[in-house]
């Protein structure tokens, strides 16, 4: 046993000195060269053909090198843009407005598989281990996809795809960049305004290796998100230098919201629709569904104005009601805040979606056309005054902070030549 005790402390000895000496190469490396800048070569604009002018054969060098020139070309060229938002305020719609530029590589809810396949049965009464876990991993998957990595993204669609293929993406059609050449050869390049499901039915299985090669090719990614509760959830990312991140927060009136998921998800707000017919709120009414988008809204927004150091440049609040009153103004406005130039295709798209429909595609329960000046305060024909009271309790102080004015009667309510909003300027932290 003494025999085994010496071997045992002999070989920590070993470890600790090998450990010294390794350090001390490192440091000699580091401080007998001076560093410098890679030198401009034909082939390397960027001034990074190498880190160290003796170092031209070491592939450690170059690998460092390789990692400057993607940081750099990054932080200079490429904008990454972050819709922030919460189930039917909007953001479908304000993802569109990413989606029809030409330069733009749009993902519509990637996390989504993160939340399926890590809380399959996450419920609104969520636990702060779910909500941990689920940000981790949200946070990890953005960071990869910003990166034009995909691949990631394989790890949480069920089935696994094999050979980087698959027809499980969820909902691939809303991309445009995912429906086109090269990804996919089923359209003309001429077809601007593509159907979701026609995109799905036609292009077939996915190639993550081509809509990688996409994204890269493309000069800036946009992410919409429903699944990330707050602003400071981000905070990891807006601080990491390897991204250039711009979060854009959509909020819309809580009132609103609760309206619009009572048409959308009849199933989950079943007892929503009975205290709207019978009078009477029902005994076990998940009432979370409601408080906790003004807890998440409250929270996001006191941060964001709070305009903390971190979020300086990369945060801009836009009230849904603001973008539906005038639309092309406040797309302007978004497209100004990013640094980026709004293409005629975005312009035509507003153009031709915000006039109202009598068509069927207006009324899919996650369509994008609609008349939406009109959609703007629609909500106060579909709720009870009962019910918008108890929305105006327990939602109050997000209600005043983002200018929404309350009712004191039914008559109130229904009163739509009186408006609900307040002329409130929200101008991003820049």
């Amino acid at each position: 046993m003494n025999s085994a005790m010496q071997c045992s402390w002999k070989a920590v000895i070993l470890l600790a000195l090998l450990s010294i000496a390794i350090q001390y190469t490192a440091i000699r490396t580091f401080t007998a060269k001076p560093f410098q800048m890679c030198p401009v070569t034909a082939s390397n604009p960027l001034n990074c053909g190498m880190l160290w002018q003796d170092a031209v054969d070491s592939s450690f060098d170059q690998r460092i090198c390789d990692d400057f020139l993607y940081f750099t070309s990054n932080v200079s060229k490429k904008t990454h843009v972050l819709i922030l938002a919460t189930t039917r305020s909007g953001s479908s719609f304000v993802g569109q407005l990413f989606n029809q530029h030409q330069d733009v590589f749009y993902l519509f809810e990637p996390l989504y598989h993160v939340q399926t396949t890590l809380l399959p049965r996450l419920s609104h009464s969520r636990t702060a281990g779910d909500t941990r876990v689920m940000l981790g991993a949200s946070r990890d998957l953005l960071r990869s996809l910003y990166d034009c990595d995909l691949y990631f993204l394989e790890s949480y669609i069920k089935p696994q795809p094999a050979n980087h293929s698959t027809d499980k993406l969820f909902r691939r059609g809303a991309s445009k960049a995912l429906c086109s050449l090269p990804v996919c050869d089923a359209f003309s390049p001429g077809e601007l305004n593509i159907d979701e499901g026609e995109c799905v039915r036609r292009c077939g299985g996915l190639n993550m290796t081509l809509a990688s090669d996409t994204c890269r090719e493309r000069r800036h990614v946009a992410i919409k998100t429903v699944r990330i509760p707050e602003v400071s959830d981000l905070r990891a990312l807006v601080e990491d230098p390897r991204l250039n991140l711009k979060v854009i927060q959509l909020v819309r009136d809580p009132r609103g919201i609760l309206a619009s998921r009572i048409e959308t998800f009849r199933d989950t707000y079943r007892l929503w629709r009975i205290w709207r017919a019978t009078g009477r709120r029902p005994y076990n009414l998940d009432l979370t569904q409601l408080t906790m988008v003004c807890e998440d809204f409250l929270g996001s927004v006191t941060t964001g104005l709070s305009r903390p150091p971190w979020l300086k440049g990369r945060y801009m609040l836009v009230r849904y009601e603001d973008l539906a009153r005038n639309p092309l103004q406040k797309t302007k406005e978004i497209y100004e805040y990013l640094g980026l130039i709004m293409d005629k295709n975005v312009g035509e798209w507003i153009q031709n979606n915000t006039r109202g429909s009598n068509d069927l595609s207006a009324k899919h329960k996650y369509s994008t056309v609609r008349d939406s000046a009109a959609n703007a305060e629609s909500w106060r024909l579909k709720l009870s005054y009962d019910m918008v009271d108890y929305t105006q309790t327990v939602c109050q102080q997000v209600l005043q902070e983002l200018g929404y004015k309350t009712v004191s009667s039914p008559e109130e309510l229904k009163n739509l030549s009186l408006t609900l909003i307040e002329d409130k300027t929200f101008l991003p932290f820049l």
